[in-house]
Order: C-alpha cells, then structure tokens, then sequence
C-alpha cells in the first residue's frame, strides 16, 4: 500500500466564499492548476501549500494530509 495526498482546499475555498479564479488570483497560480489541486490530480510545491495555508490562515496539514491508500 502506498501514501496518497488528500487536501481541502475546495472546503476552505468555499468556507471563505471564493471562486476558483479568485484562489488563483490570491496564490498567483492558474484556475486550471487550483481545479487540478481540488480533484487530487496535482500536489502543489511546499512553498504553494504554505501560500495556501496563509491565504486561509490555518496550517499546511489542516489542508493537507498523507494517507494510506486503500
């Protein structure tokens, strides 16, 4: 069995009532790459996941987590 990476970036996108073009915007990335984040077929970098985590002010694994693969 291997790690997956499950995020909740579309959780607090929504929580804070913004757009996928407004996250993209804030973290100076593309909307395509914030909907790639959301469905899990992309692991952003260290440095955008701690963007992340200060644009929601929470830390990087309250939106990031490793787990197991079922």
């Amino acid at each position: 069995m291997g790690k997956q990476v499950k995020n909740q970036i579309k959780e607090y996108r929504t929580q804070f009532g913004l757009t996928q073009k407004d996250l993209a915007e804030l973290a100076g990335v593309s909307r395509q790459s914030i909907i790639s984040i959301e469905q899990g077929r992309y692991i952003p970098s260290l440095p955008l996941a701690l963007k992340f985590a200060r644009i929601f002010n929470c830390a990087a694994d309250e939106l990031f987590q490793l787990v197991e693969d079922s």
